[in-house]
């Protein structure tokens, strides 16, 4: 078999996007452009579009097929981390933290796909699930529309698009909640992964303007945006905080993806030189991960150092112990770059260790 083709420009926007989740997770704003692109508009959607852009119809030909093999490369591993964390929420427990839930048939299988905030330390890998649901969605859907001599990538694009918007007016109005998340969730960000197949087969050969136009019409539509709209960002994971009309989360999914994506395209030339990009655009799923492990090791080193040494006097024993989500700064904002580039790093060290272990334990004949 010949080797695997590298679309170049979405690797580079892969780590891209990527980036922006360590960077939103550690709340480091410095890529959104002054508030221009707001991450929590567009990135977690952004992978959604890569999915669908990379989305082959065969597998149309044989879904079981299709399916086994979505199980074998996203949730397999999911589960065994999943498994992990819940072993090591447990051990943390015993030293007092009060992070994550029991480990149980729920939280180890139900939760996932529920919620995927079951142990906290795996929070952000939520995504997995929600990725496999809407890719198993796809498939089947797709199946029997071409039965049905229906399958037109505009109406497939329009009639996902209107479900899309109908679900936020429905969150909006306080219709979605509890377990009507769940759903909420999966047709919420459906029309993302259609977007993205949309794109490669009937947008992609009109994505011609000269970067100068290209811009200049983005950043127009955006500020208007920004300057009429009550804030841009949402949560994708839980279907809420839409603050304008119910069409806006897709205006800005294209937005945003549309500027990084230009972005990507300018940097492909130089893609033999961006080794570090390539390498973080590979391994998205172990920097989704294991990330937010990333974090609590950090503030694992600046707790020893308040506690044996002078500085650092003021970090939060208890915020530490009890919330995920905090993020020791010392009152400097530099210090989101010892987050990011901890999220961005160990992850991938974990990674490169791991397919180092996979060689010793089953090495090439």
């Amino acid at each position: 078999m010949g080797k695997k083709q590298i679309n170049h420009t979405f690797r580079i926007f892969s780590a891209i996007c990527i980036i922006l989740v360590v960077a939103g997770h550690a709340d480091f704003h410095i890529f959104d452009l002054g508030g221009m692109f707001p991450y929590y508009s567009f990135h977690v959607m952004a992978f959604l579009f890569i999915s669908g852009y990379f989305y082959q119809e065969e597998a149309e030909n044989d879904i079981l097929s299709y399916i086994k093999g979505k199980l074998y490369r996203l949730m397999l591993p999911y589960f065994a981390w999943n498994l992990f964390y819940g072993l090591f929420a447990a051990v943390l427990r015993f030293a007092g933290f009060t992070i994550g839930e029991r480990i149980s048939f729920r939280t180890l299988f139900l939760d996932p796909f529920l919620n995927g905030h079951q142990f906290g330390y795996n929070f952000a890998s939520w995504f997995v699930p929600a990725l496999f649901l809407i890719e198993i969605l796809n498939v089947c859907m797709r199946k029997v529309l071409n039965v049905l001599s229906l399958k037109k990538e505009w109406l497939i694009m329009s009639a996902c698009l209107f479900a899309g918007i109908l679900t936020t007016w429905f969150s909006i109005n306080g219709h979605i909640w509890g377990y009507y998340k769940f759903p909420g969730r999966i047709l919420f960000m459906f029309p993302a992964f259609q977007f993205g197949h949309f794109y490669k087969k009937d947008l992609e050969k009109y994505d011609t303007l000269p970067n100068g136009v290209y811009f200049s019409i983005l950043f127009a539509i955006q500020f208007l945006l920004i300057i009429s709209s009550n804030g841009l960002a949402y949560s994708a994971v839980w279907c809420t905080g839409f603050a304008n009309a119910p069409w806006i989360p897709y205006l800005t999914v294209a937005t945003g993806t549309a500027f990084w994506l230009r972005i990507s395209r300018i940097l492909t030339p130089l893609y033999d030189n961006l080794k570090y990009i390539r390498y973080i655009g590979t391994n998205t799923y172990a920097i989704m991960m294991h990330h937010t492990l990333s974090f609590l090791l950090l503030n694992g080193l600046f707790y020893a150092i308040s506690v044996f040494g002078s500085w650092a006097m003021d970090f939060d024993k208890t915020a530490f112990m009890t919330d995920i989500g905090y993020l020791y700064s010392g009152n400097i904002l530099a210090f989101h770059w010892l987050y990011l580039i901890a999220g961005l790093g160990i992850p991938l060290l974990m990674e490169y260790a791991a397919q180092r272990m996979k060689k010793i334990i089953f090495p090439e004949s």
